[in-house]
């Protein structure tokens, strides 16, 4: 009988962590000599945070908002993750949580029978499809489509 994986509590985590086993990524960020300049100047330090901020933000905004388009959606949101992760402990949890989870979802569906990996792949791309064409009748398709494709005109 396969034994199951033991659940990580934040306590075993935190003393995994203090145990220099694993060092986080903010940790190996700001061992980095440009970090710790950067760090040393208060007047600098503040300001590069909130860039680090900002344009994390700004990535994981527009990564949700593409979710749904064809395209990289959700690896635009764990980008911006990473951006922010360098510096915000809360943005180095939800990146691990998300890891966790997809790795989970990647295992599970490579434990699936073949049908149900090609139902996973069609249900993917009707829905992509789907979503292209509404935003196409939405937004216009551009002319530079020929006319032999078969989308909404």
């Amino acid at each position: 009988m396969p034994q199951r994986s033991h659940r990580e509590t934040s306590g075993e985590r935190r003393a995994r962590y203090d145990a220099d086993e694993v060092r986080s990524l903010r940790e190996r960020i700001a061992e980095t000599r440009w970090r710790r300049r950067i760090a040393a100047r208060r007047s600098i330090n503040h300001p590069y945070r909130i860039a680090v901020g900002v344009i994390g933000g700004l990535i994981v905004a527009l990564g949700i908002v593409t979710i749904p388009l064809p395209g990289p959606g959700w690896l635009t949101v764990i980008a911006g993750l990473f951006v922010l992760a360098t510096e915000f402990l809360w943005a180095e949890r939800l990146l691990e949580f998300t890891k966790k989870h997809v790795k989970r979802w990647t295992d599970w569906v490579g434990t699936c029978p073949m049908w149900i990996r090609l139902l996973i792949a069609a249900a993917t791309a009707a829905f992509v499809y789907g979503v292209l064409v509404v935003t196409l009748h939405m937004v216009g398709v551009p002319t530079w489509v020929p006319g032999w494709v078969p989308l909404w005109r």
